[in-house]
């Protein structure tokens, strides 16, 4: 792995690349905020070594670099998951990237199905813990010392002193939002209303296909974690309906303009 990473980081810097500091990664329609991102260079993911290529509609499969409210960031406009046949290792592996190009905070974005009884479809859920139902861990394997410990504590795994910030950002801007448990699961169908039951049942607000590897490792290499999640359907008894991936993508890009806001005035804050 440590060869494959250093390929890649080299690979990426020679594309004259400015330091970033903060590694976005957003989830499905909603990667409006790119266009936010100034003096931006453009990768795509089939160029860069090592990478593996988003295949799902509403992954664009781009690496930009740029600024973003004054700060070098690292955008991923696409993300790569679990049921597209990578395994975790693959799926997290940009956030090995991230780290060894300079980054210490990471923020992620996705659009996942709400449990609470209290949420309606279009609301926006800033993640304060997880459960990983994914049935493994990217960290299975070998340990590599010099990246992180064999057993990394999760205690905070999302860190609270954004959570408070963004929320009192959030209320300042008028946006409202929610504070909640997200549930990572493989996918790629969406759940049966039995699984909605049992995932709200054992302390889970939200359930989605992402987040869930991608924070592991983060806390792995010593990154500060923020996500939000935007509620795109409702996994709640009566509210439930048939689904379809195209409309989670429509729900996600009419919320994506108060994300981006929120995302832009946190980041000077930082």
């Amino acid at each position: 792995m440590l060869k494959k990473i250093q390929e890649t980081v080299d690979f990426i810097k020679s594309k004259n690349i400015t330091t970033p500091e903060i590694g976005i990664i957003l989830g499905t329609g909603l990667g409006g905020l790119t266009k936010e991102i100034n003096s931006s260079i453009s990768i795509p993911y089939n160029e860069i070594p090592n990478f593996p290529v988003s295949t799902v509609k509403g992954h664009h499969g781009q690496l930009i670099f740029g600024t973003l409210s004054g700060k070098p960031v690292v955008a991923m406009k696409g993300r790569f998951h679990y049921y597209e046949g990578y395994s975790l290792q693959e799926v997290t592996f940009p956030i090995r990237i991230m780290k060894y190009l300079g980054v210490r905070l990471l923020i992620l974005s996705n659009a996942s199905g709400g449990l609470n009884p209290a949420f309606e479809k279009g609301d926006m859920m800033f993640v304060e813990d997880h459960i990983n139902l994914m049935n493994s861990n990217p960290l299975i394997g070998p340990n590599h010392d010099g990246m992180g410990p064999r057993f990394p504590d999760m205690s905070e795994p999302y860190d609270k002193s954004l959570l408070k910030k963004a929320s009192e950002i959030a209320s300042g801007l008028g946006i409202s939002h929610r504070t909640g448990v997200y549930a990572g699961v493989t996918g790629p169908t969406f759940e049966t209303p039995a699984e909605y039951r049992y995932i709200r049942y054992i302390g889970a607000d939200a359930v989605g296909m992402s987040t869930v590897p991608e924070t592991i490792i983060a806390n792995h290499m010593g990154l500060r974690v923020f996500a939000i999640s935007v509620i795109s359907d409702l996994g709640v008894n009566g509210k439930i309906e048939e689904i379809t991936h195209e409309m989670v993508i429509d729900v996600a890009s009419h919320v994506e303009p108060e994300l981006t806001r929120i995302i832009k005035a946190l980041l000077p804050e930082i």
